[in-house]
């Protein structure tokens, strides 16, 4: 965010028109015109291309000025890991019990609990299958900058703090590549057990 407002204001200088637009919806989304994009920046610059971004995106929200669009990408990053993690949980804690993972996530995706990243991510884990979408590596990486983020702002995300972590302990572990559903394989190495498989 910090960088965008010093952009905005060089840009400025220049005389040209900025926003910042960070998105979500990863490939499927940008393949379909169908991202969610968070805009910072001026109304009226924002207003001058919402056609052009219409174009890429089903859900444009002008989120507030130079850098409220990183900030909120930053937020949206911090819910997608969290819940990720915390099915990964969930995940190893049914089939530790002898429950069958497919099952339960039938059972609790149509609940309160469900989620598009419930319904994108536990399918990969259930199959084992981290083939990248998003990697675990640039996953850390907006952790880290959403918590240097905080830092400037005074904010405590322990949450945050700590599935930042385990991203990077995954990363250590050669895993940094993977896509980003592989928080589970941390909690099912700490559980001795696999969401996947007998």
């Amino acid at each position: 965010p910090a960088t965008s407002k010093k952009i905005a204001v060089a840009c400025e200088a220049k005389g040209v028109d900025f926003l910042d637009a960070p998105v979500s919806g990863g490939e499927p989304g940008a393949v379909a015109g169908a991202l969610a994009i968070m805009v910072g920046g001026k109304k009226e610059i924002f207003d001058r291309n919402l056609d052009l971004l219409s174009t890429m995106g089903s859900s444009i929200v002008l989120c507030g000025g130079y850098g409220a669009g990183n900030i909120t990408k930053l937020a949206n990053n911090m819910v997608v890991a969290a819940n990720i993690e915390i099915v990964g949980e969930a995940l190893v804690l049914a089939k530790k019990a002898g429950l069958e993972p497919s099952i339960v996530f039938e059972a609790i995706k149509g609940g309160l609990a469900g989620s598009n990243v419930m319904n994108a991510k536990a399918p990969m884990m259930i199959a084992g299958d981290f083939k990248p979408g998003f990697r675990v590596k640039l996953h850390q990486k907006d952790l880290h900058n959403a918590l240097l983020t905080a830092k400037e702002l005074g904010v405590p995300l322990p949450v945050t703090s700590l599935v930042q972590q385990m991203l990077g302990a995954l990363i250590n572990g050669g895993k940094g590549e993977w896509d980003h559903s592989a928080i589970a394989t941390f909690i099912e190495g700490m559980a001795d057990t696999t969401i996947s498989g007998e």
